[in-house]
């Protein structure tokens, strides 16, 4: 009876994997990877087909043969019954199953999350958790996680990380290769007070770090007048409160006189698809390009258009069903100062939109360096037992029609931060080159 209980339960786990019913919220972002995650409803159209799929029968719903991975882990859980000299841990042993399934896919963006992790994931999206205040990114062919910027006043730099540091090793566990949601939801972020202990690669040489856990409240948008009336505006990642933080931001320096515009997505991983929407709208016209911000298209050419249309930004299946409740949204309203972009090879994801809608509407000019190249779209689909997992879906597509993944977003002015600059936590503006070269070239 007792070994009947536990194919019964190993076959729960795997079916539950696969056919369990889900409502869902979406992900466009975190291309590179990033310590905060952002997130947008699904829509309606798609949930409906989700949950539908979801009921099909096992044979339709998959390939695996499932009989043949019963039978197989029925056989591995009697060898470590039997000789595995340790306790089991029979939550962790479920969820390294969820996450062998999510692996087996092959790709760097799709994963499972835990309960706990979930949670932690979607409290970072609120601008707010308890880590360490440093935003981090993953090279998806070597699996080498890099540190990308330390935020001021964060326990990143009270410690002393800083940017371009290679994580190796986290509590004495080599990270390379980690999937990195689990990595910064499961290892770095934790309880308030309490220590992480970090190894970095820094140059040639290791640096063991020790950091202290607390609340972190990262403005996902900072700004400041310059001379000669320049607007300057740095967001740093596309986050439910980033919208409102960037009109904000705008408002207010129009409000002082504002005749030219720099905007800094450089090092921006990207982050929730409707916040961009949103920036992207309110920054342009919408007698251009059809009023089209951007597309997505999944695998059977489904897919949803945000465009802008008699002043309220609109979403449509591209069958031309409304999709979701929070369209249309009012907007009327356009930036007509000269516009620079700055961009480097970690803007990613919802940052290649923005730049990808600046392009292709011809309403400004992109400086710095090509983009990441992640032109696809993930959604994070909650399971009903506290845990979910985020799945590649679709490709996303710049007004024009550019597919960008894989490619990135060239600049119209090339130009690189100058090599002394990569690992200073704060660049004062007037040695900070590509800014220079902007406002060289709005002037």
């Amino acid at each position: 009876m007792e070994r009947e209980n536990k194919n019964k339960f190993w076959k729960g786990v795997l079916v539950g994997a696969l056919v369990t019913a889900f409502v869902g919220l979406s992900i466009v972002g975190v291309a590179t990877g990033i310590s905060l995650i952002g997130r947008t409803v699904i829509d309606n159209h798609t949930q409906t087909q989700m949950i539908r799929d979801s009921r099909r029968n096992d044979t339709e719903a998959s390939n695996i043969d499932m009989k043949s991975v019963e039978k197989k882990i029925t056989l591995l859980e009697t060898i470590i019954d039997k000789y595995f000299l340790f306790d089991q841990d029979t939550e962790k042993m479920e969820a390294g199953i969820y996450r062998g399934l999510m692996a087996g896919l092959d790709d760097p963006y799709s994963t499972y999350y835990t309960a706990n992790a979930y949670q932690q994931m979607k409290e970072s999206t609120e601008g707010k958790y308890f880590g360490i205040g440093a935003l981090v990114s993953q090279n998806p062919q070597s699996g080498i996680i890099t540190i990308a910027r330390v935020f001021k006043g964060s326990p990143s730099e009270e410690a002393g990380l800083l940017p371009g540091d290679i994580i190796y090793k986290v509590e004495d566990a080599e990270v390379t290769g980690l999937e990195l949601d689990l990595l910064v939801n499961e290892h770095i972020k934790g309880l308030e007070g309490t220590k992480v202990k970090m190894t970095v690669l820094r140059g040639t040489g290791y640096v063991d770090l020790e950091i202290t856990r607390r609340q972190v409240e990262i403005p996902t948008v900072e700004y400041e007048m310059m001379a000669d009336n320049t607007g300057y505006v740095l967001v740093s990642q596309f986050d439910v409160v980033t919208p409102e933080q960037f009109i904000k931001a705008l408002t207010d320096l129009e409000g002082q006189g504002m005749e030219r515009l720099v905007i800094d997505l450089r090092d921006n991983p990207g982050g929730v698809l409707d916040a961009v929407v949103e920036m992207a709208a309110y920054i342009l016209p919408e007698d251009r390009m059809g009023g089209m911000l951007v597309y997505t298209e999944d695998k059977n050419e489904k897919g949803a258009k945000y465009f802008c249309k008699d002043q309220k930004i609109q979403m449509t299946a591209n069958d031309g069903t409304e999709t979701d409740r929070k369209y249309p949204k009012k907007d009327g309203h356009q930036i007509d100062v000269p516009i620079a972009v700055l961009i480097n090879g970690n803007s990613a994801s919802a940052s290649e939109v923005f730049a990808g809608c600046i392009k292709d509407y011809d309403w400004g000019v992109l400086v710095g360096t090509t983009t990441f190249g992640k032109g696809i779209v993930q959604h994070l689909i909650p399971l009903d037992d506290g845990t979910a997992i985020k799945l590649t879906t679709s490709h996303y597509f710049t007004p024009s029609g550019f597919d960008l993944h894989g490619k990135g977003i060239e600049p119209d002015v090339e130009i690189e931060l100058e090599e002394e600059l990569k690992t200073k936590i704060s660049i004062e503006p007037e040695e900070d080159n590509q800014l220079q070269k902007a406002i060289s070239v709005l002037q």
